[in-house]
């Protein structure tokens, strides 16, 4: 079976930021005005692949970009099995981040 990825669009200049912490600081990364973080619950998956993503990109991409592209692919993933959750969203997330910066 081939997993077909549709491309993702360029990071939009003007997109806010969602509210993580900053896996290079530790420091929170705060929300702007309007943000639609608070109608997006937290789960394992999204927090789990933003850390270890955030690490494993940090010298080539933003925490931004970083939670922007894990919590895009956790919505899109939002159908699958729950149990499959963590392991889809980081593998769809690295994927897209690679295809970004290459």
């Amino acid at each position: 079976m081939t997993l077909v990825v549709p491309p993702i669009p360029g990071p939009a200049a003007d997109e806010p930021a969602r509210a993580l912490d900053d896996a290079a600081t530790g420091e929170p990364v705060r929300a702007a005005a309007g943000d639609r973080s608070d109608a997006e619950p937290l789960d394992d998956s999204v927090t789990a692949a933003v850390g270890r993503l955030s690490w494993e990109f940090s010298d080539r991409v933003g925490p931004h970009l970083v939670v922007r592209v894990v919590r895009d692919c956790r919505r899109e993933l939002g159908g699958s099995p729950v149990g499959a959750l963590p392991e889809l969203v980081e593998r769809l997330a690295r994927y897209r981040l690679d295809r970004q910066i290459g």
